[in-house]
């Protein structure tokens, strides 16, 4: 959404910049027309927690003109040198909530909404420049049952009884003004901690994003689960996918674009959904907890006419969240890649 990309890189209403150096260039011809952009960005936050020192490139779009990429990513690396750092990564934003990564397969597929997409030669750019392969995300499309396996509802139905789990219903109310949204961001900093180059999330960034995302869910797609002390342990969030309805408003809520979006969200939504966060505190993993996330879901799914869901992008060696997906039909779709070297 445009508003969402003026909002990003406009200071005083972004909090990451509290954190983060930012340069933010455009490309022309001899023409003087457009044909690239890129942001770097120096995430300090994310340089201290992994002891390095790194320069990210994002919003990157090029033609398919090899000068063209190259004056962008040179103007990245110069900037990174003049502030320090060793070595240039991306494509990555200010926190792992921005879009990350390059496709490298599955060019005809659709992206979602969450995620970008980018033509076949943008790789094939990065590596004439030397870049390499620093780490790659999986996209995964899994097919929706006809009805929740049994295996699911049996481990679901005995966790519960062996530790005293059980979900936790949440109105958006409560998500927005009753803590339950810093609940689920405080565990996803806590879940996705020792991931790939993840941000930490400060207090007034978990607000924005409370704001930008818990407050436009529909409730029905959102699953919580509780200990017998009613703290929570896990937590999935889900949306329709918005992806054609962006398509359909070209990317502005106003005058009319908002109709699409609202009529997905709310209304009348296309066969996909989109698995936006999933995750359990660490010490309860192993307890069986996402087959209770699970078996809450898929019954609204279900009803709800859904055909199949796509997974938000999943680190290529994190298994603890792809193994689970044996239990389902599924298929893998997309792969996008972080490419860096050193400067």
């Amino acid at each position: 959404m445009y508003g969402d990309e003026i909002k990003t890189f406009t200071p005083d209403k972004n909090p990451a910049y509290k954190f983060s150096e930012v340069g933010l260039w455009l490309a022309y011809n001899e023409s003087g027309q457009i044909v690239g952009r890129v942001a770097a960005i120096i995430n300090k936050l994310a340089n201290e927690k992994w002891n390095h020192k790194e320069v990210r490139y994002g919003w990157l779009e090029f033609v398919d003109n090899q000068e063209v990429s190259q004056a962008l990513i040179d103007k990245v690396i110069e900037f990174g040198k003049k502030r320090g750092m060793d070595r240039i990564v991306g494509p990555l934003g200010f926190t792992d909530f921005d879009a990350e990564g390059m496709v490298v397969e599955g060019f005809d597929q659709m992206a979602s909404f969450m995620l970008a997409y980018n033509y076949p030669y943008y790789p094939k750019h990065f590596e004439a420049m030397g870049f390499k392969k620093e780490i790659d995300w999986l996209e995964y499309k899994i097919y929706i049952p006809d009805e929740v396996p049994e295996r699911i509802v049996r481990i679901s139905n005995l966790i519960q009884q062996k530790y005293g789990y059980h979900y936790k219903t949440v109105t958006k109310k409560m998500v927005t003004k009753e803590g339950y949204g810093q609940k689920i961001f405080d565990l996803v900093n806590e879940c996705y901690g020792t991931l790939y180059n993840f941000t930490i999330l400060p207090q007034d960034v978990i607000d924005s994003y409370i704001d930008s995302y818990l407050g436009v869910l529909d409730m029905k797609y959102v699953s919580l689960v509780e200990d017998e002390n009613d703290n929570l342990v896990a937590f999935g969030v889900a949306m329709p996918s918005l992806a054609r309805a962006m398509q359909k408003c070209g990317g502005h809520l106003f005058p009319f674009g908002w109709i699409h979006a609202a009529k997905t969200l709310y209304f009348k939504h296309d066969e996909i959904l989109e698995l936006m966060l999933i995750g359990v505190k660490p010490e309860h993993r192993n307890k069986g907890l996402l087959a209770m996330i699970f078996n809450d879901m898929i019954p609204t799914l279900i009803k709800e006419g859904f055909e199949y869901a796509e997974s938000n992008a999943e680190l290529e060696n994190n298994m603890r969240i792809q193994n689970p997906w044996e239990m389902f039909k599924y298929e893998q779709k997309k792969r996008r890649r972080i490419y860096g070297k050193d400067i």
